[in-house]
Parts: structure tokens; C-alpha cells; sequence
């Protein structure tokens, strides 16, 4: 049995993003039960140097679109930078979620070979679909929703690891 491209990214982010809906809607029932302003975890980082809960999760949506649509041959959609509100991220969420259910299997024939680049604001980066996927988009996307775990848990919001991992 081998595994296609699709099957070991749109599918894995899919999930990976119900999970991390789930623990943001824990995290804005603890606010509301501890009557603790939604601001203090939307703004919370766990460094001085770091992006905010809200960036974390802005990003982990933008590497889950970009690298299906990237994989997929198709345009990435362009969300605004615009949440202020639990309400907001999760709707970002869905966004992204539709987009990627939008996206065939028949799309990603060939992908592993697909030629990506990636311009930063200091380089550009260039793989293989393949190389794409397993060492840079799974490492960026899960980078942002562990941060956004680990911000959470470190404020106090009773999130445990089956949260993050999901039902199976």
C-alpha cells in the first residue's frame, strides 16, 4: 500500500485544526468561568520575542492553506490579519478548513516532484513537493498550534495532551 500526497497532508491538517478549535474553545470557556478578560490569552506569548496566541494560530492556518494549495498547484487564499476575538480565530479556522476540503486527491498527482518556492524576507527556499511537506510545512504547522498549546497551558487553561492529539 503506498500513501499519496494528499492522504499525508490535507487530511493530517484537517484534524490537527478541529484539535486546535477544540482547545481554543477550553480556553475561551476558562476566561468566561474564571472571568478572566479573552484578551489575556489572545495576547499571551510565552516570550517577550514571540508572536502571540492570536499570530500562532493566524500562522498555523496560513501553513495549513499554503502548503495544500502549494502541493494542490493551486493559489493560495489570502485571509486578513484581522482577529481580535476567540470568535475570529475560529472562524479562521473554518476558512481554512473549507478551503483545504475543497481540494481533490486528483490535485496532488505528481506533487511529491512539484517544484515549490518559498520567499522569506531574507531568502528564498526551494524543494521538491515531497521535502516541502515532510521538512518544512509539518515542522512550520506544528510549531505554531504546539506554541499555541503551550501558551495556553502555561496560562493556566486545563489542556492536556489527548487535547492536542484528539480523538481517535
Amino acid at each position: 500500500m503506498s500513501l499519496s500526497i494528499y492522504q499525508i497532508s490535507v487530511p493530517v491538517f484537517i484534524r490537527m485544526l478541529g484539535n486546535l478549535s477544540a482547545i481554543l474553545a477550553k480556553a475561551e470557556a476558562h476566561a468566561q468561568a474564571k472571568n478572566i478578560d479573552p484578551s489575556v490569552f489572545l495576547n499571551a506569548r510565552l516570550a517577550p520575542d514571540m508572536f502571540a496566541l492570536t499570530r500562532q494560530v493566524q500562522i498555523a492556518c496560513d501553513a495549513a492553506k499554503g502548503c495544500g494549495a502549494r502541493l494542490a498547484g493551486v493559489d493560495i487564499p489570502s485571509f486578513a490579519d484581522e482577529e481580535k476575538s476567540f470568535a475570529d480565530l475560529q472562524a479562521r479556522i473554518a476558512k481554512t478548513v473549507d478551503f483545504l476540503k475543497g481540494l481533490k486527491p486528483e490535485q496532488f498527482e505528481g506533487a511529491e516532484n512539484r517544484d515549490i518556492t518559498i520567499k522569506t524576507p531574507s531568502r528564498e527556499l526551494h524543494f521538491k513537493g515531497l521535502d516541502f511537506l515532510l521538512h518544512f510545512a509539518n515542522a512550520n504547522f506544528y510549531f505554531h498550534v504546539t506554541t499555541t498549546y503551550a501558551i495556553l497551558r502555561h496560562n493556566g487553561v486545563e489542556v492536556g495532551k489527548m487535547d492536542f492529539l484528539g480523538a481517535a
